[in-house]
């Protein structure tokens, strides 16, 4: 079972800013900063998003074929939410819609680059 996923950033106060913003609807917030890392969801007993800046201190890179994906109570969340990511200044990478019977689903990109769907099943 997943219990966080970490994005990196290149910018954190811009990145906490956009996911917190992004995630607030759905009840998330910002739960800790610790100056390389910030932690956004609705509780450390639940799977959550960390944004950070690398370990490393090298660049942070979008993964090719790594991706997000944050589920919704209804495609009519799921189109609120996309809007949303796109509204703070997000890239569009799908439009909500339904890719297969049973998965709606609306694609963007984050301020970093990373890439993320809100979807519903069934």
């Amino acid at each position: 079972m997943i219990g966080y996923i970490t994005i990196g950033t290149s910018n954190l106060e811009k990145a906490t800013d956009y996911w917190s913003k992004l995630l607030e609807p759905t009840g998330a917030t910002l739960m800790g900063d610790m100056g390389r890392i910030a932690f956004i969801g609705k509780g450390m007993d639940q799977p959550f998003i960390a944004v950070c800046t690398p370990y490393d201190e090298g660049d942070p890179s979008p993964g090719n074929g790594n991706m997000v994906a944050l589920a919704m109570e209804s495609r009519e969340q799921v189109d609120q939410m996309y809007a949303r990511a796109l509204e703070l200044g997000g890239t569009d990478e799908g439009e909500p819609g339904e890719r297969a019977p049973t998965f709606y689903g609306g694609y963007f990109r984050d301020l970093d680059g990373n890439k993320a769907v809100f979807y519903k099943m069934g």
